[in-house]
């Protein structure tokens, strides 16, 4: 899960708003990185809804960063 919806998750759970907020971060979260893949497919999907969810796990990860070697003289 990228770190801006981890934050959010975060946040509402400090915040104490309740599973149906939590479940609505979590599914746009899943829709923006599983169903469209950060903006390259299903631009059309408007809604992941979660039903009926009795556990769920997510990794939280950091996108890697790229670096190029620095030439010593």
């Amino acid at each position: 899960m990228p770190p801006q919806y981890a934050a959010g998750l975060f946040d509402a759970q400090q915040a104490d708003v309740g599973d149906q907020r939590l479940k609505k971060i979590a599914a746009e979260a899943l829709k923006e990185v599983y169903f469209q893949d950060n903006g390259r497919r299903a631009g059309s999907l408007d809604e992941v809804r979660f039903t009926d969810i009795e556990h769920l796990e997510f990794d939280l990860w950091t996108p890697p960063r790229i670096t190029r070697a620095l030439d010593h003289v």
